[in-house]
């Protein structure tokens, strides 16, 4: 009886001794747990939150790089989640279709919008549709041509990062001195180029429009109302009565009117910019000039006005720009698009991005701000990027360009093909490019 007493005490001393220690213990646990709320300084995330790591591939480089690390940098200290690296990589294309197969793809790439047609038929971009629809991003608030030339078989592969159509830049001093205006149609370029043009005997020394990219033959086919493919994209329609009238105007200028000489601009020296030493009053180029031109200041004064209209006043130019593409081998596929549609889809970053590089963007809600608007250089351009047209979406369509329509055109330039023989050819050839690639 004796034993069992004792035994009784023992346990009751063993029972408080361990709500003691569980007392003990939580209070210590409360004490820190406070600790740990009162220091909001503590620089050492969770394991389990360790930042996703995005490769972004570019191939701009030098000052080309510092707006590209601007956003990088500003997205990177917007959340503490994903930490993006901008990698700028020489022959990126081929690059990027090796890194496909063989392992170390970069997440989202910074991408010349014309490539998707032949690219996203080999698997290597990854759709971003349904990112969208989760998301809530609507497709009006981008150019819809700029959309259309990230697309493929229904399917958007990103998001467009610039948009850029070539306009009419003009000499405002060289005008002043005979008194003009710049031209809104095809007659007045021909009339303005004849006046401005100087010859010195047999020597051109200043043209009045050049005349020295056959690049412009799309733009200008448009203008006469004609188109480069049918619409579903298997036979060149250019060998036509537009394309005849295209090389027509052309012919008028050069050797009828003779306000270029072909080779004038290169035969200026290694260099030597023909718009900017005022060699050339006219020219047809985009606002990737701008800059450029504008450093100059007092030295050039120049204008630019929308392409002129066409004989039956028809307008025309060619879109392009650039995109964000996501990988479709990158291992993070989710984050990339986080940070594609920080920059893109929000208005005030696709606007930081065009203020820092000097682009226009290709979301509209950022090119309204009076940046934009107010600006008598950038203005035209947004006047014709509201009729601007994209290249044809179609796998063949860069080939037959380039090995079919600009050989040819630039034969008929050189006097070695007549207008009719160069259209011929290059719809033959083109045709052959067309049922190539598909």
């Amino acid at each position: 009886m004796k034993n069992l007493k004792w035994l009784a005490a023992l346990i009751v001393v063993v029972m408080v001794l361990g709500s003691l220690m569980a007392c003990s213990n939580n209070e210590a646990n409360n004490m820190g747990n406070d600790k740990k709320a009162n220091n909001t300084n503590a620089e050492t995330p969770p394991a389990n939150e360790e930042k996703v790591e995005v490769t972004f591939w570019g191939d701009w480089g030098g000052d080309g790089a510092i707006p590209f690390n601007v956003m990088v940098d500003a997205f990177n200290e917007s959340q503490d989640k994903i930490h993006v690296t901008y990698v700028i990589v020489e022959d990126m294309i081929t690059k990027f279709l090796t890194a496909s197969t063989s392992g170390g793809s970069p997440d989202i790439m910074f991408w010349d919008r014309w490539r998707t047609a032949a690219y996203a038929p080999k698997g290597v971009l990854a759709p971003i549709d349904q990112f969208m629809e989760d998301d809530g991003v609507p497709r009006t608030d981008f150019y819809e041509q700029a959309l259309m030339e990230l697309s493929s078989d229904g399917k958007l592969y990103g998001l467009p990062l610039t948009v850029d159509a070539r306009a009419l830049f003009y000499n405002k001093t060289i005008f002043a001195e005979k008194g003009l205006n710049p031209p809104t149609t095809w007659d007045e370029i021909a009339d303005v180029a004849k006046q401005l043009t100087i010859w010195e005997g047999d020597k051109l020394v200043r043209s009045g429009f050049s005349l020295a990219d056959v690049g412009l033959f799309n733009m200008t086919l448009q203008q006469a109302g004609g188109q480069m493919l049918s619409e579903d994209g298997t036979k060149p329609t250019f060998n036509s009565p537009e394309g005849l009238e295209v090389l027509g105007f052309w012919d008028k200028l050069m050797n009828v009117d003779k306000v270029y000489k072909l080779g004038f601009e290169a035969g200026l020296g290694e260099g030597t910019d023909a718009f900017v030493t005022g060699k050339v009053a006219m020219i047809y180029t985009g606002p990737w000039m701008l800059s450029n031109y504008m450093k100059y200041g007092k030295d050039l004064d120049f204008g630019v006005v929308a392409p002129p209209a066409g004989p039956n006043g028809d307008q025309g130019s060619v879109m392009g720009g650039f995109g964000l593409v996501i990988a479709e081998a990158s291992k993070n596929k989710e984050a990339a698009w986080e940070f594609e549609k920080w920059w893109l889809a929000n208005a005030d970053n696709a606007l930081l991005w065009a203020k820092t590089s000097n682009n226009i963007p290709g979301n509209l809600k950022a090119i309204q701000d009076p940046f934009f608007q107010d600006n008598p250089l950038y203005k035209p351009f947004l006047d014709t990027l509201e009729f601007a047209k994209i290249r044809p979406t179609f796998p063949g369509y860069f080939p037959m360009e380039e090995k079919a329509v600009t050989p040819n055109l630039q034969l008929f330039l050189e006097g070695k093909q007549d207008a009719a023989t160069a259209l011929k050819k290059a719809e033959e050839q083109g045709a052959n490019e067309l049922k190539n690639a598909n």
